[in-house]
């Protein structure tokens, strides 16, 4: 497969660009870069649970939305395009209380206007837990 990635990129400047964001907030770290593909992972602290002591789906539209945004971001040129999220949506397959997320990114579409995302958020035992699309509208910068 051909790379997508418009811009070029590390894990080490995606991380960069989140400092002080919601991203580093959650413990959100980018750990891996295919070529058509982004993985994050989230630890699961108290912070991230709801008043049942179960992840809260919140957390994990974060790290969705946050993971599939950078991606899409990558997928345009960076000196010309900036890409903002337009709808997410996300279906939580099953509850989770410890451990770590792994978020899975990759393109259902890469066009001129928008782009479409899957994310797919695995526990660490490789359980799905929730699966998510994310759509984005590619602007010009002026």
């Amino acid at each position: 497969m051909k790379a997508i990635w418009k811009s070029v990129f590390t894990l080490g400047d995606l991380q960069k660009r989140c400092e002080n964001s919601l991203v580093t907030h959650l413990g959100i770290v980018f750990t891996e870069k295919g070529d058509d593909y982004l993985v994050a992972e989230m630890p699961i602290e108290s912070y991230h649970k709801q008043y049942s002591s179960i992840l809260h789906g919140g957390a994990s539209a974060v790290l969705a939305e946050s993971l599939a945004s950078a991606a899409a971001c990558c997928a345009v040129d960076s000196k010309t395009h900036i890409c903002v999220g337009v709808e997410l949506n996300i279906n939580h397959l099953k509850p989770v209380h410890a451990g770590k997320l792994i978020a899975k990114t990759f393109p259902n579409h890469i066009g001129r206007t928008t782009q479409v995302w899957t994310i797919e958020i695995r526990d660490d035992k490789g359980n799905l837990i929730a699966i998510s699309r994310l759509t984005v509208a590619n602007l010009l910068l002026s």
